[in-house]
């Protein structure tokens, strides 16, 4: 049966109501009881603290006893993906959250789902789209389906949850076996790199490879199309996300920027900002460029594995964003990374024996790697994969008959 005609069948001579947030026939604004505590003053404990995108700390007390859907006041991470999120039990809610309920018409998880897809981008009235004030939230239209029949409304509620709550739970043991895999990458990274005195001698990256940083391109020049700029905010701790890259006309430089070419298999890092001492290996086929602040390794013979390399650094990132200041403001200098960062070169007075044991350990480390950061194979794929099918079974399922104009 396709999702169509189920929808069909489920609704079938069904009205559907459609009211708003601010109906309290139906829903419960708990936004009083609300309460900001510093984290120096909290007192820790085991209930979630809640801000606009997640748990931010557990402590002891609580705000709200139930089960609530809790909708970012401000602060949302994206707007196109509106923070929204599901609580139940004792926890914390601090004021950049609206907390809302269902009342006795009103399944709150089927709530929770709705509000997942909501655009809540017309509710934000700011210049800057900062803050859902509570008036624009309880304009938001909230569908009821069957009105005139409560038992029978419910019903269908709880079939619609029922039935994405297999989705999401399905995406939640993926995701719970994705953060297994990266601690046993971890593990196994940090054997793999750990070596027994006599075994292997230890250089500077310097030593083993030439650093290059990257091209002032001017933002003003930014193009819509052309040649790809790796910026980094396109460095994402494995790899090099390229869904959001600017572009330039080499025809707009003096200078020959085909020296600041990056091809597949390059490893770069993030000398600045919030991704400081981010790692990512480069692997698209189509060639890019390195903006400011991001650097590329170059290993200066055979003798250093590109791969070895990459783990490495991937097991080196917390201490590289210490070297470059930690605190608010990182800046990293390519002159202290070179000198201060030492690799272990195992068998280095064997070229042959020494290239072989990196291959072998980059090898072990690269399939799980693929298991834990792949978006074209690996658990993330099948996270992704598993969220597009809730995404397009909540939409139809949530798709109602909407009237031309939904009162306030």
């Amino acid at each position: 049966m396709s999702g169509a005609i189920f929808m069909n069948k489920l609704l079938e001579g069904v009205s559907v109501e459609w009211t708003t947030l601010g109906d309290d026939r139906f829903l419960e604004v708990a936004n009083a009881a609300r309460r900001p505590v510093k984290a120096s003053l909290r007192v820790s404990g085991m209930v979630p603290y809640y801000g606009a995108n997640n748990i931010q700390d557990y402590v002891d007390g609580y705000t709200h006893d139930g089960e609530y859907v809790l909708i970012a006041e401000d602060g949302s991470a994206s707007l196109e993906n509106y923070s929204v999120q599901y609580a139940t039990g004792k926890f914390w809610a601090n004021n950049h959250v609206h907390v809302v309920r269902g009342k006795e018409g009103l399944n709150t998880r089927f709530l929770y789902h709705y509000l997942c897809a909501v655009d809540f981008i017309p509710y934000l009235p700011n210049k800057d789209r900062s803050k859902l004030t509570k008036g624009e939230m309880i304009k938001i239209p909230l569908p009821i389906p069957c009105p005139d029949n409560p038992e029978k409304s419910l019903e269908i509620q709880a079939e619609i949850v029922r039935i994405l709550d297999a989705f999401t739970e399905l995406t939640a043991e993926l995701t719970a076996e994705l953060t297994a895999r990266k601690k046993q990458y971890n593990y196994y990274r940090d054997q793999l790199l750990s070596f027994e005195e006599g075994d292997v001698e230890w250089k500077t990256l310097g030593d083993v490879c030439d650093f290059k940083n990257g091209f002032a391109f001017k933002s003003n020049l930014f193009k819509d199309t052309g040649l790809p700029i790796v910026r980094i905010t396109n460095i994402n701790g494995s790899g090099v996300d390229m869904a959001d890259v600017k572009y330039f006309d080499p025809s707009d430089y003096k200078e020959n920027t085909q020296s600041y070419a990056i091809d597949s298999g390059d490893i770069l890092i993030a000398m600045s900002g919030a991704t400081t001492g981010k790692i990512g290996c480069f692997n698209s086929n189509r060639t890019a460029y390195l903006n400011q602040r991001v650097g590329k390794f170059i290993s200066k013979s055979n003798a250093l594995n590109n791969r070895y390399l990459y783990h490495f650094l991937l097991s080196k990132t917390d201490a590289i964003y210490v070297l470059a200041g930690g605190g608010a403001q990182p800046n990293l200098s390519s002159k202290a990374l070179m000198e201060k960062i030492l690799i272990p070169i195992p068998y280095a007075n064997d070229s042959t024996k020494s290239t072989a044991e990196q291959k072998r350990i980059a090898n072990i480390l690269d399939k799980l790697d693929t298991l834990t950061n792949s978006i074209t194979e690996g658990l993330p794929r099948e996270i992704e994969l598993r969220q597009k099918q809730y995404e397009y079974y909540r939409d139809l399922l949530l798709s109602f008959p909407k009237p031309e104009e939904v009162e306030a």
